[in-house]
This record gives structure tokens, C-alpha cells and sequence, in this order.
């Protein structure tokens, strides 16, 4: 690969880390939570 894996873990970041992040913060998901993503109309959501 000519840029390693380094668009891949953006990407993870952007896509899923992120956006997972935010809703830990925001109390959606308590400690001890299993939360499960999915893709959904092309979109990644977690419950």
C-alpha cells in the first residue's frame, strides 16, 4: 500500500470512534454496556 494503514485508522476514527465517543459522553451507553454497530441507509449506528 503506497500510504500504509494510516487512511484506515482516519477513517476508523472519523466513522466509528468518534461518533462513539459522543454518545458514551453523552450517557447514552452506561458502564458496562455491550454496544453493537451497524450499518443502517449506508450510515454506521450503535445500540
Amino acid at each position: 500500500p503506497v500510504y500504509g494503514a494510516r487512511p484506515l485508522k482516519r477513517a476508523i476514527q472519523r466513522w466509528i470512534e468518534n461518533p462513539l465517543a459522543q454518545l458514551i459522553l453523552s450517557g447514552q451507553f452506561l458502564p458496562g454496556t455491550t454496544v453493537v454497530a451497524s450499518v443502517k441507509d449506508d450510515e454506521i449506528v450503535f445500540a
